[in-house]
């Protein structure tokens, strides 16, 4: 069985004890490729020197996050287009907007998220979409791009299959982690009814850490455990998902 995670934040201090044991311990659960998404320039460093340390595996995006657009905002998109404009990403993120915590940015946000889709098409990149209460928002912040020929994933999906269905409309991905395996979170009714040809898997470690150790650190070895989920959701074998969610994540990340 090979996997790819193609959402995770391993560069994090989280693990900067036994990332190594981290990245060792999810080859051996059959983890091949481990995408990073970019937060801001405060990691940037961390993520690309965890990047060069396993060239072979871990790939690197670049992008603001939406949680990140303060007033410096148009200093942090400088650095993304510079980044971009100096070496090859898998994608631009991640990116969209985030109205859960602060609001206070909220028209920098909207900026920020249309210059860097604006940036993806002009390299031609897929990008990686982070949305927490603004669905209705991000999806019509995406369409007119999308229209454009713009393609990517909306990460950490938990919507109903209402949000699904439009974003899937699009010709987006679904990037499904450690929610499918919450019993309350509603996610297996949505999913029984979507194709795995539109999703794709993740485990946005050290976050959102699947059952049965949920409330612990999330790892990539977990993978496992999502696969496991959709597999039971979709009457289908482990083999078959990681099968299908990997060619979908090889097609959409192309460097």
């Amino acid at each position: 069985m090979v996997l790819i995670d193609t959402h995770c934040h391993l560069y994090l201090a989280d693990f900067t004890q036994d990332v190594a044991k981290v990245i060792e311990q999810a080859k051996k659960a059959g983890v091949k490729k481990f995408y990073f998404p970019a937060i801001d320039s405060t990691e940037h460093d961390a993520m690309l020197l965890l990047e060069s340390k396993y060239p072979n595996e871990c790939v690197a995006m670049m992008g603001l996050h939406p949680c990140s657009v303060k007033a410096n905002y148009k200093e942090e998109l400088l650095l993304v287009e510079q980044w971009v404009q100096r070496r090859k990403f898998a994608a631009i993120g991640e990116i969209g907007l985030d109205f859960y915590w602060d609001t206070t940015y909220k028209k920098e946000q909207y900026d920020a998220f249309a210059f860097q889709m604006n940036t993806a098409l002009n390299k031609n990149l897929p990008i990686v979409i982070h949305t927490r209460n603004a669905m209705e928002e991000t999806i019509n912040c995406v369409k007119p791009f999308s229209n454009k020929g713009l393609r990517g994933i909306f990460h950490c999906f938990g919507g109903s299959y209402e949000e699904a269905k439009k974003i899937i409309d699009l010709g987006f991905l679904l990037g499904i982690g450690g929610v499918v395996t919450y019993k309350k979170a509603g996610l297996d009714k949505v999913l029984d009814k979507v194709d795995l040809q539109h999703i794709v898997v993740e485990t946005d470690a050290p976050y959102l850490t699947p059952v049965p150790f949920r409330g612990k650190r999330n790892e990539s070895s977990y993978l496992q455990y999502i696969i496991a989920s959709l597999a039971n959701i979709k009457g289908v074998s482990e083999e078959e998902v990681a099968s299908i969610t990997t060619t979908n994540a090889e097609k959409l990340f192309v460097l």
